[in-house]
């Protein structure tokens, strides 16, 4: 029998990027999993709507131009076996279906169920995922669990591809990333992977904005990474065990470097796996948390200083000296709000949070 996955999709004011990735992931020829959709304490009604749209009561539109369109459409079928939960407790609450004959609670009976937790506070990336790998792991009754961004939507083949990944790189080949390729630009690189900079105190993006052509394909079969993007993270249980979940100090950004760098002390090797391929809304969550990039800019300085404090005294000098050269960038771009966190952060190092600045 297939073994079995748990993919956890996490959910922050972006209800219909998120059925529009279930509508993808329900499509998957790869049978053995159950998707964990935890919203993080959403602003814009998206629990009941994600609940609505599980129980048949409205379906997504999706435009004929959309060239994914064939990914996502037309709608699995409805309703689906779900099962609601609250809180870090996991407390049932009622899932309700409405059709022409009553309106009452679901049974699970399905081999697809969706499991929706209501996250009461927003626990950021770190926080909402490990929520639910929590709740997998309460189970114990999985061998993969599956990281995937809400603003993706995936191939039939992707999980299946993991899995094989998986059984053919070995256990130690952890975390496994996928292939990003632009949601709106369907042949073109996003991602393949990551790279660290110690100098600069960040990461980049492996072979971004390339074509995927025949030569990019070979030439990836060869590419080592530091760390997967964190849009898919593929682990398997024994790693989460042994490594543990991911900082929650993070809140969003570095979290995929970090986990990587922990999971390297004890002798795993992130990987990727080319032919597991999704398209990417890149952005889409930091822009709904934010009407701008003031949001996402705070958490990939100041994440810069807790992740080098957890590698040594140089590691933190170069951090903060890449502060300084940012600072003076966004000083002479006039991003007057960007470089005042910049200073903020200076000041208070990796005990900052952005919500102390009543944005």
């Amino acid at each position: 029998m297939d073994k079995k996955v748990y993919i956890i999709v996490l959910n922050y004011n972006g209800w219909k990027d998120t059925i529009e990735c279930l509508e993808s992931i329900f499509r998957q020829k790869y049978k053995n999993f159950q998707v964990i959709v935890v919203d993080n304490n959403s602003e814009d009604g998206s629990y009941e709507y994600i609940k609505r749209w599980a129980n048949g009561e409205f379906e997504l539109f999706v435009p004929d131009e959309n060239p994914l369109k064939s990914l996502v459409y037309p709608p699995i079928k409805k309703p689906l076996s779900i099962e609601c939960l609250t809180g870090k407790k996991f407390e049932k609450t009622q899932c309700l279906i409405k059709n022409s004959l009553n309106i009452g609670e679901v049974e699970p009976t399905t081999s697809e169920p969706l499991i929706l937790i209501q996250s009461t506070e927003n626990l950021g990336y770190a926080g909402g995922n490990n929520l639910g790998i929590k709740y997998a792991l309460s189970k114990n009754d999985f061998e993969y669990i599956w990281i995937l961004n809400n603003d993706t939507v995936v191939r039939e083949d992707t999980l299946q591809n993991l899995v094989k990944c998986a059984e053919e790189k070995g256990e130690k080949a952890n975390p496994l990333g996928s292939l990003l390729l632009y949601y709106d630009n369907p042949n073109l690189i996003q991602a393949v992977g990551g790279k660290f900079n110690i100098f600069v105190g960040a990461g980049s993006h492996v072979l971004a904005n390339k074509p995927l052509t025949e030569n990019i394909k070979k030439h990836i079969e060869n590419i080592k990474i530091d760390y997967p993007i964190g849009a898919s993270l593929f682990f398997n249980k024994r790693f989460l065990k042994e490594v543990g979940l991911f900082d929650e100090r993070f809140f969003i950004y570095f979290e995929e470097i970090d986990i990587c760098d922990r999971g390297r002390k004890k002798g795993y090797t992130p990987d990727i796996c080319i032919d597991s391929i999704l398209y990417h809304k890149e952005a889409s969550t930091i822009d709904s948390i934010t009407e701008n990039s003031v949001f996402g800019d705070f958490y990939a300085m100041r994440n810069r200083i807790v992740y080098a404090k957890k590698h040594g005294k140089l590691r933190t000098a170069l951090a903060y000296f890449s502060l300084i050269v940012a600072f003076l960038n966004r000083l002479r771009r006039k991003e007057i709000d960007k470089a005042k966190n910049i200073i903020r952060i200076f000041l208070q190092g990796e005990r900052c949070s952005f919500k102390d600045f009543g944005r």
